[in-house]
C-alpha cells in the first residue's frame, strides 16, 4: 500500500512565460561573454532566441509554473547568478558547485520532512538523477536522529524519470522479508533539475529540455497492507524497447548534468504502450477489456506529446489523464518526483472513488518503459 504522501513545493515558483524570457536572457549573456557581443548585438540575439523558444519549447498553454531551489531563477539583475553567472564563465558554475547546492538543500529537505515524525521506518529509499553527495540527506538523517540500528538507507540513483517504479520493487522486495506485516519504508525524491542548464549550448534540443524541467521533493511510504486508505500496488513491469539506447540520455558534464532527447520517443513508447499496459492487468488477475475504458492513468508527464500518446493509444477521455496534465500545468517535469505528485492527488481526490484501477506509466533512458497497476482502496 502507497500511503502518507507528502509534497512540497520549492522555494521559488516562476510562471512559465517569465521562465521563459529569463531562458533567453541567460543563453543571450552567456553568447555576449563566449563571443564579446556589444549590447545591441546581445539584444538581438536575445529576440532572436526568444522566437525560437516561442516556437518549439513546452509553453504556457501546457506548463504554468514551475519551481526552482535557486533564487537567481527568478532574478532579473546578473548581480544576483551564482550558478548561472554567465558574465563569468559562458556555462554557469561547474559541476562541483552545483553539487554543492544540491548537497544543501537535499539535507535540508531530509530534516524538515521528517520534522515530527517520530516511528523510524524499516528502510529509507532515497531517489534522484539530480545530484549526489556520500553521505546522503538519507544517511545524516538516520544518523542524527540515532535510527542506524533499525533504518537501512538505499540509494536509487540515476534512473530518471522513471525512477519511482525501481524504487517500489526495492520497497516491496523489502516488505517481503520481514518478518512483521507491520513494516514501513519510506520513498524520497529529491530531484533538482534547475541545477542543470547550460546557457552555453543553444540547440534548439537544448531549449527544448530546459523549457520542460522543474525541481520536486517528496515522500511517502510503502505498507504491507492495512485498513486505511491508501494506492494498492497490484504489479510492476518494466520493459528496455528493443534498438532504443539513443532515444535518451542523461550525462554529466562539466556545467551539470545534459540531457539528450531524440524527437521519435513518443512514436517508440506508442508502439510498444498496447502489449505493456495488457500484460500488467493480467499480471493482476483483472479484465484489461472491462477495466481500461474506466482506469484512471498516471501518465509521467515527459511532455504534452507523450501524454496524448497515450490517450491516442487506449481511446481515452481527457477525464482519465486529469492528474498527469494537471501536474505538468502546475509544476512542469519534475523527474522521478513527477508520478508521486500525480498519484498523491488521486489519493486525495474525492473524484476518484475507492475501488478506482490505476494504470500508471513512466518512460527514461535506456529508452525504458516502467509501469504499475494500482487500486485505490
Amino acid at each position: 500500500m502507497l500511503r502518507s504522501f507528502s509534497v512540497r513545493r520549492p522555494e521559488y515558483d516562476l510562471e512559465q512565460a517569465r521562465s521563459l524570457a529569463w531562458l533567453a536572457r541567460t543563453h543571450a549573456l552567456s553568447e555576449a561573454t563566449r563571443v564579446g557581443l556589444d549590447r545591441a548585438a546581445r539584444i538581438a540575439f536575445e529576440e532572436r532566441l526568444a522566437s525560437v523558444i516561442g516556437r518549439v519549447a513546452c509553453g504556457p498553454s501546457a506548463i504554468a509554473r514551475r519551481g526552482s531551489v535557486l533564487a537567481e531563477i527568478c532574478a532579473e539583475s546578473t548581480d544576483a547568478m551564482k550558478i548561472y553567472d554567465v558574465s563569468t564563465s559562458p556555462g554557469g558554475a561547474g559541476t562541483g558547485a552545483r553539487t554543492a547546492v544540491f548537497r544543501d538543500v537535499v539535507r535540508q529537505y531530509f530534516r524538515d520532512t521528517y520534522d515530527g515524525v517520530r516511528e523510524a521506518p524499516s528502510e529509507i529509499i532515497h531517489v534522484t538523477c539530480t545530484g549526489y553527495a556520500a553521505p546522503s540527506g538519507a544517511q545524516e538523517l538516520v544518523a542524527a536522529r540515532g535510527w542506524g540500528e533499525h533504518t537501512k538507507v538505499t540509494h536509487a540513483y540515476h534512473m530518471g524519470c522513471y525512477a519511482a517504479f525501481p524504487a517500489l520493487r526495492i520497497a516491496h522486495g523489502s516488505l517481503l522479508r520481514q518478518p512483521s506485516t507491520s513494516g514501513r519504508v519510506d520513498i524520497v525524491h529529491t530531484e533538482l533539475c534547475s541545477l542543470h542548464l547550460d546557457p552555453s549550448v543553444h540547440s534548439l534540443e537544448q531549449l527544448v529540455v530546459q523549457s520542460l524541467f522543474a525541481d520536486g521533493l517528496c515522500r511517502y511510504s510503502v505498507e504491507s497492507g492495512g485498513d486505511s486508505s491508501g494506492l494498492a500496488l497490484l504489479a510492476l513491469d518494466e520493459h528496455i524497447i528493443h534498438d532504443s539506447a539513443e532515444s535518451m540520455s542523461w550525462v554529466e558534464s562539466d556545467h551539470g548534468m545534459t540531457m539528450t532527447l531524440a524527437r521519435d520517443v513518443p512514436a517508440r513508447i506508442r508502439g510498444a504502450l498496447s502489449a505493456f499496459v495488457r500484460n500488467l492487468f493480467s499480471a493482476a488477475g483483472v479484465d484489461a477489456d472491462r477495466e481500461l475504458a474506466r482506469a484512471a492513468f498516471a501518465v509521467h508527464p515527459g511532455g504534452p506529446k507523450i501524454i496524448d500518446a497515450v490517450r491516442d493509444v487506449f481511446s481515452l477521455q481527457e477525464s482519465q489523464l486529469t492528474e498527469s496534465r494537471a501536474v505538468l500545468r502546475e509544476h512542469g517535469n519534475m523527474s522521478s518526483a513527477t508520478l508521486p505528485h500525480i498519484w498523491s492527488r488521486m489519493h486525495d481526490s474525492a473524484a476518484r472513488e475507492p475501488g478506482t484501477f490505476i494504470v500508471s506509466l513512466a518512460f527514461g533512458p535506456g529508452l525504458t518503459l516502467s509501469g504499475g497497476l494500482m487500486r485505490k482502496v
